[in-house]
């Protein structure tokens, strides 16, 4: 069976054709696994089945191509991998629900260039792992050694976000972000939303054995909720800014360091804290490589 670690470079590989073949058996011949064992392992991985992934990632690519460019709809077709335009078309409405025509004049109008291009970037950055953010390597050869974390006072501005809150026990933390991101990342763009930034989760109330978990997505400009989608805006101000470098089982250990750091600066914490996820762990296989930017408010 393939390890995850392989299975992350084979994301990796994905992601760098798109517009080429990336079918269950090209892909399989390409990694020298079976059809069969790459299918249950990548689904097992991911949430999905490569041929959902990949048509996903192709979508959110053409989304984001439509929001920032005046390209023809049949050159963002072809360009992204599909056929022809009646193809795309059919698969752009279903996923988006509407045309791609349509979903440019909203896009276009909700959100300045500027914003639009920085939605494009994090589409591109952040969409293919949005199932991976604390991915556990437990087949992985030894532990991987944690940088120590560099640790910062920071003024930040008000955010707005949208987010999915759920109450989990921690061995649940991978399972609900995926799940979570699963529903505020699609609205997004399904709305024309500018996204601003990296997926993150606050940590709105920790207990000995639950905790509540706030995982969303930043935008642009605030904009409604709808359902368990709720609007929110991260606080601006002071706050201890860490950057994490290493696996994600380790951020414990950033937390205690931002608390010392907190007492020997003589400051409190004044807020919940929340991680925000800024590599791409297919892109970086290498968990040493994974850079988790964690923020905690803080007053005098």
């Amino acid at each position: 069976m393939p390890s995850r670690t392989d299975l992350l470079s084979l994301l990796r590989d994905v992601k760098v054709r798109l517009d080429g073949d990336v079918s269950l058996d090209a892909l399989a011949d390409r990694a020298g696994w079976s059809s069969f064992h790459l299918h249950r392992a990548f689904r097992r991985l991911v949430g999905q089945t490569p041929k959902a992934y990949t048509q996903r990632l192709r979508l959110d690519r053409a989304a984001a191509r439509l929001a920032v460019s005046a390209d023809r709809v049949l050159d963002v077709a072809l360009g992204s991998g599909f056929a022809s335009h009646e193809v795309f078309t059919r698969a752009f409405t279903r996923r988006f629900g509407r045309s791609p025509a349509r979903y440019r004049a909203v896009a276009q109008s909700a959100a300045t260039a500027e914003a639009r291009a920085r939605h494009a970037e994090i589409t591109e950055a952040a969409g293919p792992c949005l199932t991976l953010y604390h991915l556990s390597l437990d087949d992985s050869k030894g532990s991987p050694v944690m940088s120590t974390p560099t640790i910062e006072r920071r003024e930040l501005q008000p955010q707005p976000a949208l987010i999915v809150k759920r109450r989990v026990a921690r061995s649940e933390i991978a399972a609900t972000i995926a799940e979570s991101l699963g529903k505020t990342f699609p609205y997004a763009l399904q709305n024309g939303l500018a996204i601003a930034g990296r997926p993150f989760v606050r940590y709105s109330d920790v207990g000995p054995g639950l905790m509540t978990m706030e995982s969303g997505t930043p935008l642009a400009a605030p904009a409604p909720g709808v359902g368990e989608i709720e609007a929110i805006t991260l606080p601006g101000g002071p706050a201890a800014v860490a950057v994490h470098m290493g696996p994600y089982d380790k951020l414990q250990d950033t937390y205690a360091a931002m608390e010392r750091w907190m007492q020997e600066q003589g400051v409190r914490a004044a807020g919940a804290p929340w991680e925000s996820y800024i590599t791409d762990p297919a892109e970086y296989p290498d968990p040493a490589n994974w850079r988790t930017d964690v923020f905690w408010p803080i007053s005098e």
